[in-house]
């Protein structure tokens, strides 16, 4: 086991800091999840996000509850889910906090279409997933929000953008051939 460093992580439990690392190593789809309503508009990056069921279509998201916005959401209820394509690296790292743009200057930007219940879609998603949080609970340090999607919209070509390792990397789409599939 590697010695730890003097730096701040050195006050982390071992045990967390092993459970990082190892998490850094299991890519996954990077999302932008939006909402708006009554108790405002918001969006965050995240890559903890999967499917439950199809019966009925259900995601679940992980929000870290040290924000605001875990509340936005789960007072909203209504959501979209954005699977980000490889070109839309910059929105990801915009909503992540990674840029000087405040949220409303996010909003601004030229990419977004008004979805159900006004709640901001992402344009050139390669998956958006619209849905209604069913329920929401807290695990650790994190709200865990189960949502239960109603509407769907898929692009058959883009390449796929991952976090993995601490970093955004493309995927591309492979291609299958016209003969035999």
């Amino acid at each position: 086991m590697p010695a730890q460093s003097t730096s701040t992580h050195s006050s982390i439990d071992p045990l967390r800091q092993q459970f990082r690392q190892a998490m850094a190593h299991l890519g996954a789809a990077v999302n932008v999840i939006t909402t708006a309503g009554a108790h405002g508009r918001c969006s965050i990056t995240a890559s903890a996000v999967c499917s439950v069921t199809d019966t009925p279509p259900t995601l679940l998201d992980c929000l870290n509850r040290s924000s605001a916005m875990p509340a936005v959401f789960d007072g909203n209820r209504q959501v979209w889910i954005n699977v980000l394509p490889a070109n839309l690296e910059s929105v990801a790292r915009h909503f992540a906090g990674m840029t000087e743009l405040s949220m409303e200057e996010r909003f601004q930007l030229p990419i977004w279409d008004e979805g159900n219940h006004g709640v901001p879609v992402l344009r050139g998603a390669l998956a958006s997933l619209q849905g209604t949080i069913v329920e929401a609970k807290d695990v650790g340090s994190h709200a865990v929000m189960f949502v239960e999607t109603t509407e769907i919209r898929v692009r058959s070509d883009g390449d796929s953008l991952i976090y993995f390792d601490r970093n955004f990397h493309r995927v591309p789409r492979v291609w299958k051939a016209a003969v035999g599939q």
